[in-house]
């Protein structure tokens, strides 16, 4: 690629899968996200997915110049490469990312309750919000329906991350690991493709907009929200936030999902 900058590469273990056979878009969006040299502490990074990311393979990640002349967009990027085919690619944006209001434990984990993909679900396996994931092993994320009186429709779900999930900590006195950025963007993926009726409406993430304000600490409770935004032909829009145990805004999301056949990941 002309004009790209140092390269680097990275794998998606198949322990986190969305659809089959495929990462899941939230973790590896978040994984690519990890790679933009951001320049700042809380950056809001734009991640679009143009083809499925395969599992346990090691894709090239290049860091494109805004000048570069193969560079259409006219913003510096990070790109991820598979052979000759663009996976998906990554940039610094400003956006103003409005949280979800929030809603209690109870109220969550009385949502989880009626979680639609308990009874169907087109990717069972999810490493986000599969209910085949032991606990663990997946993230066991279920947002189901909050009732009340409420402006628009909110999906929502509590999550305590596994300690198998740690990767880091900028704690001292040996407080809890954090997980990495990967998971953290996973949390906040398919809640929204369930604001956004997945169960009904087969779709898999497009794009994802999000701003992590501090990583999620193992072992605590958090509760992840999502809300529908509208639709547009073959796109649904979404938008989630997670709060940790405090109600403290741990990251916040917008997503495209673009409706597909569910047999092609098959």
């Amino acid at each position: 690629m002309s004009g790209a900058g140092r390269t680097t590469d990275l794998t998606i273990a198949a322990r986190f899968c969305g659809p089959a056979g495929s990462g899941n878009g939230g973790y590896t969006a978040g994984s690519l996200a990890g790679l933009v040299p951001a320049g700042t502490d809380r950056p809001v990074i734009e991640v679009t997915l143009r083809h499925p990311p395969p599992l346990d393979v090691a894709m090239k990640v290049e860091h494109v110049r805004a000048d570069d002349p193969s560079n259409v967009s006219g913003h510096a990027s990070t790109v991820l490469l598979m052979g000759g085919a663009k996976i998906g690619e990554a940039r610094v944006c400003e956006a103003d990312l409005e949280p979800v209001e929030e809603v209690s434990t109870e109220e969550a984990e009385a949502a989880m309750t009626r979680f639609p993909g308990f009874v169907s679900h087109p990717f069972p396996s999810c490493f986000s919000c599969g209910p085949d994931r032991s606990k663990g092993d997946g993230l066991r994320i279920f947002p189901g329906p909050v009732r009340g009186d409420r402006v628009a429709p909110v999906v929502a779900s509590t999550g305590v991350p596994h300690r198998s999930l740690a990767e880091s900590s900028d704690l001292v006195d040996d407080g809890p690991p954090q997980v990495g950025l990967g998971t953290a963007w996973a949390a906040l993926d398919c809640v929204g493709g369930w604001a956004g009726d997945i169960g009904e409406r087969k779709m898999v993430l497009g794009r994802m907009t999000a701003q992590i304000d501090a990583l999620p600490l193992v072992g605590e409770p958090h509760v992840v929200l999502g809300i529908p935004l509208g639709s547009e032909g073959r796109k649904t829009f979404t938008s989630s936030t997670l709060y940790d145990s405090d109600r403290r805004i741990v990251g916040r999301a917008r997503h495209t999902w673009i409706a597909i056949d569910p047999s092609s990941f098959r």
